[in-house]
């Protein structure tokens, strides 16, 4: 077994990993083609992951809260374009719906008179933004949902394929 790491400074690479008290050399073997030494300077900070060993790192942690921490905060594209996500219970994420959605629900009508005429006007810039951050919400709020679900699943507590077939039945 590896001697345990005291540094004070662990990322979040290292963190998840040491939570399911994986060595790096355990955590190397299980994902395959990301070797110990690799793992290491990553955790240490010494090189940036690439995206595959993301995925990997988060599907061997058991953890694809991994992959938005990635997006968000060292890849640039991601940084700019993509959201931070929380872990959350799912009744918390099932209120912040339901507020989205209610709070866009009386803004509706606006959005449809705003558009009507096939463009927004200078007049109506500040109402339209209001209504885009409420449609923002309700997105980062559907994909906390989609967030909680992956963790559930790598948890175990929902299986992956069952859940597949279902959603692939309501799609078709």
């Amino acid at each position: 077994m590896g001697k345990k790491s005291i540094r004070e400074n662990k990322n979040i690479y290292q963190t998840s990993r040491e939570a399911l008290e994986y060595t790096r050399e355990k955590a190397g073997e299980l994902m395959e083609y990301v070797s110990a030494d690799r793992i290491e300077k990553i955790e240490s900070g010494k090189s940036l992951p690439h995206p595959d060993e993301i995925i990997a790192m988060a599907d061997c942690y058991k953890n694809p809260l991994l992959c938005n921490y990635y997006c968000t905060h060292e890849c640039p594209i991601g940084q700019s374009h993509v959201d931070r996500l929380e872990l959350k219970d799912l009744s918390q994420i099932v209120l912040e719906i339901l507020s989205s959605l209610n709070a866009f629900d009386h803004e509706k009508m606006n959005l449809v008179d705003i558009t009507v005429d096939g463009e927004i006007t200078e007049d109506e810039y500040a109402h339209f933004a209001k209504i885009k951050n409420q449609l923002d919400a309700v997105a980062v709020s559907v994909k906390n949902l989609e967030l909680w679900l992956d963790q559930t699943i790598a948890d175990g507590k929902i299986d992956r394929q069952a859940i597949n077939e279902v959603l692939g039945k309501l799609r078709n």
